[in-house]
């Protein structure tokens, strides 16, 4: 009886062991991913989320991505890429501008007019971020993806239809760049992260925001503002997007886990998140159609005057990465071939 006892308590152990052992294999490392936007907006929907949930059933549970939006591991959203580099997050989505300088050579694609469509001028990011960056503005992150939103749209609380419009209006921009150019352009320029745009535009801190169609309906825009100023077909601007993982929580991780990673970002990840997050462009703009909102679609020969009155601000940019010690001129130049050739592909 007491051998059997003994030998009883020994499978016992041995079935609990095994049972341990399996479940420690199925989930070996978990990840916390931060971001600055609701759950249900458009990036962390469509986007991040789904990413996440491909990333665990690749790796068969081993990796478990935790999802923390809206900032709810603290701070505010010019801080996520300070705290991949920290470890505060394991993996961040970000806008490359929220950091003023720390990752200068993405600002190209955020100037005036210079994407075509956000699935083929994400690609080019790419493929210009690994040519440019991956040494240098992007040394101390392991980068995940890199992509832009759809056009830029003017949403404003009185009508945009020409340049003159815009002399003394409040304009939230989301970077440097863009502020930039919105100041050129005759507004009074307000930098503010999304997050901030419903309750500046209520309280009247601003009179209008760029942002692009996709994230109109979660910040309830169309409720907000009445006016929407789009340029036929073109961007006006677009912003510069950062996916990225602490680089030792990455290269802590099993060889096979790093494979699963990898073959789940990069180039054509970052192309299909541009085109999912273009995508949802849409059905906001229809939200507000519906609405009975004012669409001022601006003609051919109108964009040609916004193109014009907008120059300034990449030659302002050429002069500022010279300064910095790039070949300003050549990244610009780099930038419109890498787009040109993805877009006639």
């Amino acid at each position: 009886m007491t051998f059997m006892t003994t030998a009883m308590r020994a499978a016992l152990a041995t079935v609990v062991a095994a049972g341990i052992g399996t479940a420690a294999m199925a989930q070996e490392v978990t990840l916390k991913m931060h971001q600055f936007l609701p759950p249900q907006a458009n990036v962390p929907k469509l986007i991040l989320q789904p990413w996440a949930d491909r990333i665990m059933e690749a790796s068969d549970g081993r990796i478990k991505i935790d999802h923390y939006p809206a900032m709810q591991l603290g701070g505010k959203p010019p801080e996520l890429a300070g705290q991949v580099t920290d470890g505060v997050a394991d993996i961040i989505w970000t806008v490359a501008g929220y950091t003023p300088g720390r990752f200068p050579q993405a600002e190209v694609f955020e100037l005036p007019f210079m994407m075509t469509n956000a699935e083929d001028t994400s690609r080019a990011f790419w493929q210009y971020a690994e040519a440019n960056m991956m040494d240098s503005d992007f040394s101390d992150i392991k980068v995940l993806g890199v992509w832009v939103h759809g056009p830029g749209v003017i949403h404003s609380s009185t009508p945009v239809n020409e340049i003159a419009d815009l002399n003394g209006l409040k304009v939230r921009g989301p970077t440097r760049v863009i502020t930039g150019m919105l100041t050129d352009l005759g507004a009074t320029a307000v930098g503010l992260p999304v997050p901030a745009i419903p309750e500046a535009l209520s309280k009247g801190v601003i009179d209008a925001c760029v942002i692009p169609w996709e994230v109109t309906a979660a910040l309830k825009v169309p409720e907000l503002v009445q006016n929407h100023t789009v340029f036929g077909g073109e961007a006006l601007y677009t912003t510069a997007f950062i996916f990225a993982m602490n680089k030792d929580k990455y290269e802590s991780l099993p060889d096979d886990l790093k494979a699963i990673i990898d073959e789940h970002t990069g180039e054509d990840f970052s192309a299909m998140a541009g085109k999912l997050q273009a995508g949802a462009d849409v059905p906001s703009r229809q939200l507000a159609e519906d609405m009975g909102n004012n669409i001022i679609d601006l003609s051919p020969e109108q964009v040609a005057e916004w193109k014009e009155a907008a120059s300034g601000s990449e030659a302002k940019w050429i002069a500022e990465m010279d300064e910095k010690g790039f070949d300003g001129q050549a990244l610009v130049d780099q930038a419109r071939e890498l787009i040109e050739k993805n877009t006639a592909d």
